[in-house]
Order: C-alpha cells, then sequence, then structure tokens
C-alpha cells in the first residue's frame, strides 16, 4: 500500500489531500505521477492543471528527497510539495 500527500496547489488540483493506493505497476515516481496526472484532471482556481503543477514540485519518497526515477520498490508515503511563498 502505497500514500500520496498533495500539498497547496497540488491538493487543489488533485482534489484531495491523501490518495492511498493499494495495487500499482509503476517502477518509478515519475510512471506514478504521469498516470495521477492523467487521472486527475481538476484545476486550481488560477486553472493549473496537476500536470501543470507537478514539473514545478520537490517529492519526497519515505522521507527522502526523490527525482521522477526515484524507484517505488518498498515505498510506503510519497509527499508531493508544490513551491511555497515566503521563507
Amino acid at each position: 500500500m502505497l500514500s500520496i500527500h498533495y500539498f497547496s496547489a497540488a491538493r487543489a488540483a488533485a482534489g484531495t489531500a491523501e490518495e492511498v493506493i493499494t495495487e500499482t505497476d509503476h517502477e518509478t515516481l515519475g510512471e506514478l505521477l504521469d498516470s495521477r496526472a492523467q487521472l486527475h484532471t481538476g484545476t486550481t482556481d488560477s486553472g493549473m492543471s496537476l500536470a501543470d503543477i507537478f514539473p514545478r514540485c520537490s517529492f519526497l519518497v519515505d522521507g527522502a528527497s526523490a527525482t521522477r526515477s526515484t524507484s517505488l520498490a518498498g515505498v510506503q508515503r510519497i509527499d508531493v510539495l508544490p513551491p511555497f511563498a515566503g521563507g
């Protein structure tokens, strides 16, 4: 089981703060992100889709910084962190 936690604009575009995936055939974070971008077609108040937001985001996989090529083997949690204003 894998949980994805969306923050800020990513949460607005996904329409949820968290989703749980019980089975996935995605081997990398990038493959999973691509499938989520196709699944969640909502937008933020400014009209940005999840596909628009992902390239601007940072990702944590089980608490460690990750890239699109990061393996999902054994992963339990992914955090999607858009840029935050301020400090």
